[in-house]
């Protein structure tokens, strides 16, 4: 009798092939569902970071205006703000801006006075680079904030 216990459990201590093989498409078809909404997230991190450095930089722009009762001109540009302006403008002790942050794709922010959507813009071609753009290429701007 307890031999064939014994026998019994040696036979039911695996997984039947047909249980591994139902975990597995399990597993396959939450991968399908969730690995594309992952793929998307490093995509909103460059969106999110763009807004970020755009907020700072307004509010440099906000404080050199203060001090100089305008913005920098387009001549000046964002430079105005880590060094001081040619022709005029007070700088204060330290700069604005200990450096001028590239966009999360690497290419310098754009100034624009006048400002399209405000009396200054300043933005982000996006991933493409180029004006314009929808989705992931679409331009970020101040006027979004």
């Amino acid at each position: 009798m307890a031999r064939q216990v014994r026998v019994r459990r040696a036979r039911q201590q695996g997984f039947s092939l047909i249980e591994i093989m139902v975990v597995v498409v399990i597993i396959g078809i939450l991968a399908a569902l969730i690995v594309p909404r992952l793929m998307d997230r490093p995509d909103q991190a460059r969106v999110v970071a763009a807004r970020q450095d755009i907020a700072a930089l307004m509010q440099a722009l906000k404080l050199f205006k203060l001090d100089n009762g305008r913005y920098p001109s387009a001549e000046q540009g964002l430079q105005a703000l880590v060094k001081p302006p040619q022709g005029g403008g007070a700088m204060p002790v330290t700069p604005y801006l200990d450096r001028l942050p590239n966009d999360p794709w690497g290419h310098p922010y754009q100034y624009q006075i006048p400002g399209t959507h405000g009396d200054i813009d300043v933005f982000s071609l996006g991933a493409d680079s180029k004006p314009g753009g929808d989705a992931g290429n679409a331009d970020i701007g101040s006027w979004q904030l």
